[in-house]
């Protein structure tokens, strides 16, 4: 049996599984921070994203009812997390629309799930799969360090354009200054639970994996925004 990897060791491949597959690095993303994109493809993109992290309330929801009562401050941060998610000063999701509208689609477009592409119904899925059938410190691994710690590196190279190339105002952009701070504090307790937590090597391989897995779903959803929405413009012109 493999020996269990060291609390270093542990975070170091936590952290390589991300590599190569940030969500920062596919093609909207880089469109985005180029300066590249049109109103209408934002629009489009909040149009899919609503469906992705709204329901993050529901995926921690699962997670916290899957865990232990012995796991005191992992409980404490998924409720703190949910909190933050819908109940703190304004609904997170409201910030999102706030912007989607600035773009030029409505909250009717946006709340209608017929609005989402396929890939971004896959991510959806998987990400409800997960938080319910996976061991809970797997899945937080999988949606906290796998998915949301990625946030502030993909908001940091996109919110300078949002200012100063798109035009938008401060009012319409809070949705990803908020993200850049509180997902730095979310993701890095993610990463205190996941080493706290795998204690044996099976769950620290499937931490590892997971992590991997859910770059790849990131990635490929943030790589079919481009291919759904600004490929075909592309082609028109």
């Amino acid at each position: 049996m493999a020996e269990l990897l060291d609390r270093d060791d542990f975070r170091a491949a936590l952290q390589h599984a991300l590599k190569g597959r940030e969500a920062k690095d596919a093609s909207f993303s880089k469109a985005w921070a180029d300066g590249t994109l049109k109103r209408d493809h934002f629009a489009r993109w909040a149009e899919n994203h609503y469906h992705y992290v709204g329901p993050f309330a529901d995926y921690l929801g699962y997670i916290y009812a899957n865990m232990s009562d012995d796991y005191t401050d992992a409980k404490d941060f998924l409720l703190q997390n949910m909190y933050e998610e819908e109940l703190a000063d304004i609904r997170h999701t409201d910030l999102l629309i706030r912007f989607a509208e600035a773009c030029g689609t409505t909250r009717e477009r946006v709340e209608d799930p017929n609005n989402m592409n396929p890939v971004t119904r896959g991510l959806q899925g998987w990400c409800y799969a997960v938080s319910t059938r996976e061991h809970p410190v797997v899945a937080t691994a999988a949606l906290v360090i796998g998915l949301e710690s990625q946030v502030p590196s993909i908001y940091k190279k996109q919110i300078v354009p949002l200012r100063e190339v798109y035009g938008f105002t401060e009012d319409e952009i809070e949705f990803f200054d908020l993200h850049i701070t509180s997902d730095v504090v979310h993701g890095e307790r993610g990463y205190q639970i996941v080493l706290d937590l795998a204690t044996t090597r099976d769950l620290q391989d499937r931490c590892i994996k997971l992590c991997e897995w859910a770059a790849d779903m990131r990635f490929s959803y943030t790589r079919a925004l481009y291919d759904f929405y600004v490929k075909p413009d592309l082609s028109q012109g």
